[in-house]
């Protein structure tokens, strides 16, 4: 299984904090935002890692990052031209990922639980897609699944009345068939390629499984969610790979 790390955006959210860098470089707790997810998928055993981010801030990117070797990984950079969606995003990851599976993570996710039983469930499961879900207290602002019996009946981007409190995190598991969803997603409304329709088309194929985090949760791409993010990881003494391979 592959890695992949989406960190791209305008950050407009965190307005002007990302003036003049890209938000996934801003800290979170004792590490740069992006050190989080990395670290995830490090202790998942995934050791191939794609970074995805856009074309002003990949200077800074890349000489925080290196080639991945003080963190005991090999990245691989890909730049996004324009911010057109996760999907986009993601799609940019087709020859990376070479036919193997990936854990995709978006960059702003910030949480507690490990990866590797997902990353296991998901690969005794041989195809398909996996979705990790987290009850929150504001839905409206997420992607919303709606389950029944074990199974997600169907997801829905930001509803004004969400069917549930079940947020999708920005954390997935695809199968290579993900880049031909992807080639017949067309943009939303937003003028993005949502990847909620990703998700959807694998629930029509009846495809589409999901855990649920047991532990904290938080995105970080807005003032409060940050403040939230640095105070749980400051609490936690999350663990975060050290510039020198160490953790």
């Amino acid at each position: 299984m592959k890695g992949v790390v989406l960190a791209g955006g305008t950050g407009s959210r965190l307005f002007p904090l990302t003036k003049v860098t890209n938000k996934h470089l801003l800290p979170v707790g004792m590490a740069p935002m992006i050190w989080h997810p990395l670290w995830k998928l490090q202790e998942a055993g995934i050791e191939e890692i794609l970074i995805v981010t856009g074309t002003e801030h990949m200077g800074d990117v890349v000489a925080l990052m290196g080639s991945g070797k003080d963190f005991g990984c090999r990245f691989t950079y890909k730049v996004q031209d324009e911010a057109g969606g996760i999907a986009q995003a993601l799609g940019l990851a087709e020859n990376f990922a070479g036919g193997s599976p990936i854990c995709v993570i978006l960059g702003d996710n910030i949480f507690q639980d490990s990866l590797k039983p997902e990353a296991e469930a998901f690969e005794k499961q041989g195809q398909g897609a996996r979705i990790l879900l987290k009850p929150v207290e504001d839905p409206q602002r997420y992607g919303v699944a709606e389950v029944r019996d074990g199974k997600v009946l169907g997801i829905e981007e930001k509803p004004k009345q969400p069917k549930s409190n079940l947020s999708v995190t920005g954390i997935y598991f695809y199968d290579a068939t993900v880049f031909d969803i992807i080639r017949t997603v067309r943009p939303s409304g937003r003028g993005e390629m949502e990847i909620t329709d990703v998700n959807n088309a694998y629930i029509a194929k009846g495809q589409l499984s999901f855990g649920t985090f047991q532990g904290w949760w938080t995105d970080a791409g807005t003032f409060p969610s940050l403040a939230h993010a640095n105070e749980l990881a400051i609490r936690e003494a999350t663990p975060f790979p050290q510039a020198n391979g160490r953790s």
